[in-house]
């Protein structure tokens, strides 16, 4: 694996396959994607010419991602303005806005995200996920109450099987015991 100071290198052969040399595998398109998601930096080489593809290969990614049905992220007036920077006198100035543009947004994303876990107690998404598990516990606990012949099937796993057995025995024989009792008012009514 390359070490963390220098970006992974990723050929890119006549055949548009792509072959991570940090982890000697070939990849996709989506697998780059997904590095990026995870921070990872890489480089794009033409295999032939060692040329840097890497800015048309994340052109590619994001192209490939407008393309899937509902992944937009980039609006049709946006994409216009863009196209008409191309050969425009301010066409050099709009990289460094739109890289401090974006900057911007994920700094304000993070503190964001950072007052909804202090509004939330600290706890981050899985422990909101945990507290859904547990209240649907209950939920189904509490419905268990009011719904015979579910109480057994309430909350799998809460209790050993063999006491889920005897349980279930148990209720067995209180329904039969009910039965015979009806059965014994009906004989006497007949």
């Amino acid at each position: 694996m390359p070490s963390n100071d220098r970006p992974i290198i990723i050929k890119k052969y006549a055949n548009r396959r792509l072959y991570n040399t940090g982890s000697s595998t070939y990849v996709t398109l989506d697998d780059l994607a997904v590095m990026v998601k995870a921070g990872d930096e890489f480089v794009v080489q033409d295999a032939k010419s060692g040329e840097d593809i890497t800015r048309s290969v994340l052109a590619q990614i994001i192209f490939d991602q407008e393309a899937k049905e509902g992944q937009n992220l980039l609006p049709i007036t946006f994409l216009r303005q863009l196209i008409q920077f191309y050969g425009d006198s301010m066409q050099a100035m709009v990289p460094s806005y739109l890289e401090h543009s974006m900057s911007s947004f994920a700094k304000e994303q993070e503190k964001f995200r950072e007052q909804m876990s202090q509004a939330f107690g600290g706890m981050g998404i899985p422990s909101m996920e945990e507290q859904v598990r547990r209240n649907m516990e209950m939920f189904q606990k509490a419905a268990g109450m009011f719904i015979p012949f579910a109480a057994g099937a309430v909350a799998p796993g809460s209790r050993p099987q063999a006491e889920d057995a005897k349980a279930g025995s148990q209720d067995i024989q209180t329904l039969k015991d009910q039965l015979a009792e009806m059965q014994r008012k009906l004989d006497k009514l007949g």
